[in-house]
């Protein structure tokens, strides 16, 4: 008798006008690379163009490849317990930022370090500026079926610049 392993389905691929760009990263404080790299493999395979800027990325470096890659969405992805503070801080200067202003950024995995027995950051997260907030324990269904919901925003439009990063650092 022989044993199957069960196999996750694959993404849905993403119909070509619904293709987006999309800029993945972590937040200042996260060293980890293995969460970024699965995403841009999640939304690669969703049929998505993903820039991975990589681990312990500065704000600073954040808004300025924002810029430079002109992305239809910005996903902020992180393991250290830090998200929540250090995800603010980033979408409170995304925001003050005209150009960048209406870009859609979301957050998700481990946003403290004290886990579910903290609570949920999402609404003082939505509430500083992030379009949506993923809990690490919700999976990445949710975060799947937002992406497939939600509309390309404004930037879409913008002209295209500049190579993919070299991956995670």
């Amino acid at each position: 008798m022989s044993r199957t392993t069960p196999v996750a389905p694959s993404p849905t691929p993403t119909p070509a006008r619904d293709r987006r760009r999309i800029l993945v990263s972590s937040v200042s404080s996260d060293s980890h690379t293995w969460n970024l790299v699965f995403l841009q493999l999640l939304l690669e395979e969703m049929g998505h163009e993903v820039f991975n800027a990589g681990a312990c990325v500065p704000d600073e470096l954040v808004i300025a490849e924002c810029r430079r890659l002109r992305p239809d969405a910005l996903v902020i992805s992180t393991v250290n317990g830090h998200g929540a503070l250090d995800g603010r801080r980033l979408i409170t200067r995304l925001r003050r930022e005209p150009d960048l202003r209406d870009l859609q950024v979301v957050i998700g995995g481990k946003l403290g370090v004290r886990g579910a027995e903290a609570g949920s950051h999402a609404p003082q997260l939505t509430a500083a500026g992030f379009d949506a907030v993923f809990e690490d324990a919700a999976g990445t269904e949710e975060f799947r079926r937002y992406l497939g919901e939600a509309a390309p925003p404004a930037l879409s439009a913008a002209p295209r610049r500049g190579p993919a990063l070299a991956g995670a650092r």
